[in-house]
């Protein structure tokens, strides 16, 4: 009876520590898919966040033997960059402070336009906003971005299919009832009419890494954030030529729209912008921004 009284408390801390791990197994089996995320039947639209744990997602990922070669560029093979004098216009505090309120007057009319006239729009007037694109900072300056600019009737359409088809399920079984919640507001579905009329589709990939000329790989640093920072120059460059868009990035397109348009395994999807003219009866949500005392912080 000694013997049974000394094992007692250790019993009891065994016991408790079985019924602990028991508990946390059957934790992680409710809260594990058995599918993949874009899949139905997956976790329960409740604790299903696409738009944080799946946006864009491309599972083409090249890995295993692609890059256990070591085929990448070396820092050492890289050529030494000279260093210029920079010297840009300098304007009087006058002029500085009527630029850029001209500037933002101009931008606060920027609004996201789903209805887009057919009327066509000069080719290079778009070659013009993606080269402002192509200005933006990039990591270790690799500008990992490639603008794929569709104006050929057939291949929007087929676009347009290619989305409508995923956006139905997102619509239908993907994005959970708070996020259509949310958007009904906006009156936004997965019918995209705007994707077969307007003149220009604007597809922008993101390079996750670069090719060089002699086949070898390059590191392409904060190639996601590289290539939001050119869309946001082109989106302004866009509304400064006085034509229209709205940011789309439809969920789960990526991998068939990027075979569609015979890009490489190192591109990825980013976002499709349908560029034109507004539409002659075009209208916008009543929509109100930010004063600037809710989005600055001024220490």
């Amino acid at each position: 009876m000694a013997l049974l009284s000394a094992l007692t408390p250790v019993l009891a801390v065994v016991l408790c520590l079985f019924i602990g791990f028991m508990l946390l197994r059957s934790r992680d089996k409710e809260t594990t898919s058995p599918t993949s995320p874009g899949k139905t039947g997956g976790a329960p639209k409740a604790d299903f966040r696409p738009w944080v744990d799946q946006d864009l997602q491309d599972e083409t990922e090249t890995k295993g033997k692609e890059e256990e070669d070591g085929d990448w560029v070396d820092d050492n093979e890289e050529e030494e960059i000279l260093h210029v004098p920079y010297s840009p216009p300098g304007y009087p505090e006058g002029t500085m402070l009527e630029r850029s309120k001209g500037f933002y007057t101009l931008m606060n009319q920027r609004r996201s336009v789903r209805f887009i006239s057919p009327q066509p729009v000069p080719r290079e007037v778009v070659n013009n906003a993606i080269l402002t694109a192509g200005t933006a900072p990039s990591g270790a300056h690799t500008e990992p971005w490639t603008f794929v600019v569709v104006s050929d009737p057939g291949t929007k359409h087929q676009v347009r299919c290619i989305v409508e088809e995923e956006e139905e399920v997102n619509y239908r079984q993907r994005m959970g009832d708070k996020w259509v919640n949310d958007l009904a507001q906006l009156r936004t579905n997965w019918i995209k009419e705007y994707l077969d009329v307007a003149p220009y589709l604007i597809l922008v990939f993101k390079q996750t890494y670069g090719i060089v000329a002699n086949g070898k790989k390059r590191t392409h640093y904060y190639n996601e954030i590289s290539v939001s920072l050119s869309c946001g120059l082109l989106l302004a460059a866009l509304q400064n030529a006085g034509l229209v868009t709205v940011t789309t990035t439809p969920l789960n397109c990526g991998p068939k729209l990027r075979l569609l348009l015979k890009r490489p395994a190192n591109e990825k999807l980013l976002m499709l912008l349908p560029v034109g003219y507004p539409a002659h009866d075009a209208t916008v949500p009543d929509l109100k921004r930010k004063p600037l005392d809710d989005i600055m912080v001024h220490i």
